[in-house]
């Protein structure tokens, strides 16, 4: 099999400027920074549950427990651990709606302003919710899920921006390894939020916000003044112009055609060559671009699974085999790790292929096999690819004629359909744990990942038949 030329030579990373390296720097640590004020809030559920009921302090000052209650929203430990789940399904569906809206707003408006003006207002929810509330000990349930679901829709616009800036500055060829590498920013993000919140909760929970905030805020800062949205503002070549001179440039990977030789699109959003300004397109335009819906609907179920492991794996762990906390929480540092390595290898696979939805199946095939053990490599590749890869291909295809105006609204499609499966999920998984068990809970899992390949099976086939087709004719060839 001939290799694209992109990978001969060292050219993948010899066409690379430094200004493909900030973008690359920028946009993986602004996210990074966006999922540790979510892991931030994860690691201090504990602290914060105590200091939501009256036996926190009371042991030490004494007061009626009447008088101490009323400042105070939660009479147990149990009750304000349930209203903690609740913040976190409030924050995903608001997250999951906002990925559609930020996708639109971020085609509309420049993407560099709409991802600092993101980070930097949620750096100040964050920073009213946790530390301001705490200093003022202004505990109100209808205030914490307000500032939730605003937190929520701030953070949405984080991967669509991102996503869309990457794709503006990273071509289809090698996109695979690039995008591969480059998803791991939200398991480097976990990292960081566990570290910071460590660093300074012996201090109060209240400065774990503080810190994490602050930095998040900072680093929007940093994004305002040192982002480059694409190669076009320091009057550099877009990557269309640089992949007219690559073999089968005009062909996507993300096609709706039968024959690719007679791909002809059936429409476009712009007319000839002598439009100068770009529009951005409609929703219902992005959801009718070929792939857009499979792969959503196909996301919706794999980010079910992959969030479900995130969330539950040290849970499991620990009440079905008795793993010390620090045990499980130490082996799911390797969930996060296996989905860096399966992303960016199966990305790689996927560009040497030219081609993404067969690997996708491979993976997904053998994901089911191994559900019964631990599958992070299988599962959280495919999931790295279609949200961050495959949502640059279906938002620079040849039918919208590499149009930058089309990427955030695809990402947000294909993220936010994700979202609400993995905040369907988290209900679903404990439901069914709790009445049938934990071996039903991994038939949910094989059946979801089931349902992925199922969404994309015909993209699976048309591949496939492609690449059957090119290799027989680079047979006869010789």
């Amino acid at each position: 099999m001939a290799w694209p030329n992109i990978f001969h030579r060292g050219t993948l990373f010899s066409r690379f400027s430094h200004h493909h390296v900030v973008v690359f720097l920028l946009t993986f640590f602004s996210y990074s920074l966006l999922h540790a004020s979510r892991k931030t809030f994860s690691n201090v559920k504990v602290s914060i549950s105590k200091q939501w009921t009256p036996s926190a302090f009371n042991k030490s000052i004494n007061l009626p427990v009447e008088i101490w209650s009323s400042n105070h929203l939660f009479p147990s430990a149990e009750e304000a651990t349930l209203f903690l789940g609740t913040l976190d399904t409030i924050f995903l569906f608001s997250y999951a709606v906002g990925l559609f809206i930020s996708g639109i707003v971020g085609d509309r408006l420049n993407l560099r302003w709409v991802l600092s003006f993101g980070m930097c207002s949620s750096a100040l929810v964050v920073f009213v919710f946790g530390t301001v509330t705490e200093w003022l000990h202004f505990y109100n349930k209808g205030l914490y899920c307000c500032l939730w679901i605003v937190n929520g829709l701030l953070q949405s616009t984080g991967w669509p921006c991102v996503v869309a800036v990457m794709g503006n500055w990273f071509g289809k060829a090698g996109r695979g390894v690039v995008f591969g590498l480059w998803s791991a920013c939200a398991s480097v993000g976990n990292i960081l939020g566990a570290c910071l919140a460590s660093s300074v909760l012996q201090y109060g929970y209240e400065y774990a916000f503080l810190v994490t905030a602050a930095v998040q805020f900072a680093g929007g800062i940093i994004i305002f003044f040192g982002l480059l949205v694409s190669p076009e503002e320091i009057g550099l070549p877009g990557i269309e112009a640089e992949e007219n001179f690559e073999e089968d440039s005009h062909r996507p990977l993300i096609s709706d055609a039968e024959n690719e030789d007679e791909y002809e699109p059936n429409y476009s959003i712009q007319e000839g060559s002598t439009i100068t300004q770009v529009k951005a397109i409609s929703f219902y335009q992005a959801c009718c671009l070929p792939g857009v819906i499979p792969y959503s609907l196909a996301y919706a179920c794999l980010k079910l699974v992959n969030y479900s492991f995130f969330f539950w794996l040290p849970f499991y762990l620990s009440n079905n085999f008795g793993w010390k906390e620090a045990e499980a929480d130490k082996l799911s540092i390797w969930y996060d790790v296996g989905g860096i390595i399966g992303g960016t290898l199966q990305g790689f696979i996927s560009d040497v292929l030219q081609k993404r939805a067969p690997v996708l199946a491979l993976s997904l095939l053998l994901a089911i096999g191994s559900l019964v053990g631990y599958s992070r490599f299988f599962i959280g590749g495919p999931s790295n690819m279609i949200s961050s890869a495959i949502s640059a291909d279906l938002g620079r295809q040849e039918l919208i004629q590499g149009s930058s105006e089309a990427l955030a609204t695809v990402t947000g499609i294909v993220d936010g359909t994700g979202s609400i499966g993995a905040a369907v999920g988290q209900y679903l998984v404990s439901l069914i744990q709790d009445n049938l068990g934990w071996i039903w809970v991994f038939y949910f899992f094989i059946l979801m990942t089931s349902c992925t390949i199922l969404f994309i099976s015909p993209l699976i086939v048309r591949e496939t038949c492609y690449l059957m087709q090119r290799r027989q004719a680079h047979v006869l060839s010789e």
